[in-house]
């Protein structure tokens, strides 16, 4: 395999049961201090490394998203795939391989590696995680000025209990993801679905 460009990819918001699912692919062109897992960092911490890694010069990095419409469609580990295959296309740069974090990856037309625990001991990859989830984190925190009954600009869609406590009250809005057991259950006898 020749020398070139290494795209590290990942993603974040599979968990959730509302908000979709965002990957992002990241070819690093300089070394950064500070880069780790976007889950072991502070989120000012995290902002601001998002803001560096954004910085002209320093990464080629590309956002690829699954919308709920999609992760109900065709399942969280699909549109997952699909989010990672979207952001590689978007890069600017055409790496010469690309790892991924986790056990699996799709393919992406280019070799291929899957990393378990890779937003730990690859750079890019964890540069990805930071600029996915700043990016998700926001769209969430958007999402919550039009739905506050949820908590998701705090719990960013996952099931926490004021999150369970919103769908109890307000019923399921056009952001969750019906295929979750928890929501799903709640359209089964809760209140009509709301936009």
């Amino acid at each position: 395999m020749g020398s070139g460009p290494v795209a590290g990819i990942d993603e974040v918001g599979r968990g959730p049961w509302a908000g979709p699912v965002v990957a992002c692919a990241v070819v690093l062109r300089r070394e950064i201090d500070g880069i780790a897992d976007s889950k072991t960092l502070a989120k000012l911490k995290r902002e601001a490394l998002a803001q560096r890694l954004e910085a002209k010069g320093v990464a080629d990095w590309a956002l690829g998203v699954a919308s709920v419409t999609e992760i109900d469609r065709w399942n969280i580990r699909q549109a997952t795939f699909l989010a990672m295959r979207r952001a590689m296309a978007r890069l600017t740069v055409r790496p010469v391989r690309a790892l991924v974090d986790g056990r699996d990856a799709p393919d992406l037309g280019v070799p291929t590696g899957a990393v378990v625990g890779g937003d730990g001991k690859v750079a890019a990859i964890a540069a990805a995680s930071v600029i996915a989830k700043v990016h998700r984190d926001a769209l969430m925190a958007k999402l919550a000025r039009r739905h506050p009954h949820y908590g998701w600009a705090t719990n960013v869609g996952y099931g926490t209990p004021e999150h369970r406590a919103g769908l109890d009250r307000f019923g399921v809005t056009a952001h969750h993801r019906t295929s979750f057991a928890p929501v799903r259950a709640r359209l089964a006898g809760g209140p009509p679905l709301t936009a």
